[in-house]
């Protein structure tokens, strides 16, 4: 059962009310979709492909294997010979990017690259937000107006490049451990070569099967909540593999840290508008962040409860 693929571009044409729909049901029924056709060009998307490639063979590929916590860790357990997994710890090298973080030095082109294409996929998320809105039924411009925040504050977008080395014990480590993703609206560029991302649905693994040049999109828990979980965040992970390097490059448009979050008063009863006892609470993301930093691999319910919690102290 392969995840939705939609064509973006057919939101200008006569196909524009199902592709709509489509959409609406990958945000409701999935919480994970592929956007073919999204309006990024192929010739960035080759060159984001080849710095980011670059980018782990001479700065980090070394680096991993003879130094990172993961190989060590997981050459013990093999010593060990205890058949155990490693629970606690991912086969992935990681590093973030954004405007404020310093850039990998040695690949050519890789800032120039990588800013083109952040600023790209920014204006397909914002897009994206409004299509959303229009199928919530509440004002246009109204989730990137929360996720901005008031007082000038603006939503933060990261970057995170991973690559996920072979690994000689797929069967002993994650490659990275089932999650649901705290923020808004996730944008992934991965691997159209080698797998191993599957999405949790109706309690079965399902892979998110790679496509060429698409944007797999998927909302995160401050989506759901603005949405009064009429769209979902799910659990997501990545398998570590035998053979082939995986390249996932995810971004995120996430909240200011400062962005009062609540599910839009369209979308809740008037008569729960106040407190929403019964549903999503109303709290501080940076709040949540406290939360999320140290529950991330948990269920996501109890970390509403947390800030619910945090918010509701006289």
């Amino acid at each position: 059962m392969p995840i939705p693929v939609i064509d973006f571009s057919k939101l200008n044409g006569e196909e524009r009310a199902a592709t709509m729909a489509q959409i609406a049901n990958g945000c409701e029924e999935w919480g994970f979709f592929q956007l073919v056709n999204h309006g990024i060009p192929l010739d960035l998307l080759r060159r984001v492909e080849k710095v980011s490639s670059t980018c782990y063979k001479v700065e980090r590929e070394q680096e991993f294997f003879e130094n990172s916590t993961p190989v060590k860790q997981l050459n013990e357990l093999v010593e060990r010979k205890s058949g155990e997994k490693l629970e606690n710890i991912d086969w992935e090298d990681v590093f973030l990017l954004s405007d404020d973080y310093e850039w990998p030095q040695k690949t050519p082109g890789f800032k120039e690259t990588m800013i083109e294409y952040r600023s790209e996929l920014k204006k397909l998320a914002e897009k994206l937000m409004e299509v959303m809105d229009e199928n919530l039924g509440i004002p246009k411009g109204y989730i990137k107006k929360v996720l901005n925040g008031k007082d000038g504050e603006k939503a933060f977008f990261g970057t995170k490049v991973s690559h996920y080395p072979p690994c000689p014990h797929p069967e002993m480590v994650n490659g990275l451990r089932a999650h649901t993703d705290a923020g808004g609206i996730i944008l992934l560029f991965q691997d159209d070569e080698v797998d191993g991302l599957e999405i949790l649905k109706d309690g079965k693994w399902i892979d998110v099967q790679p496509v060429p040049n698409s944007i797999v999109i998927n909302t995160g828990d401050q989506i759901e909540v603005l949405s009064n979980g009429r769209y979902k965040s799910v659990w997501h992970r990545v398998n570590a593999k035998l053979n082939g390097t995986r390249r996932s490059i995810a971004s995120f448009y996430n909240p200011s840290y400062n962005a009062t979050i609540a599910p839009a008063t369209e979308l809740v009863e008037k008569e729960n508008e106040e407190v929403n006892q019964l549903g999503y609470p109303k709290f501080v993301f940076g709040d949540y962040m406290s939360v999320y930093t140290e529950q991330k691999f948990l269920p996501k319910e109890p970390r509403f409860q947390a800030v619910r919690a945090v918010n509701s102290k006289p």
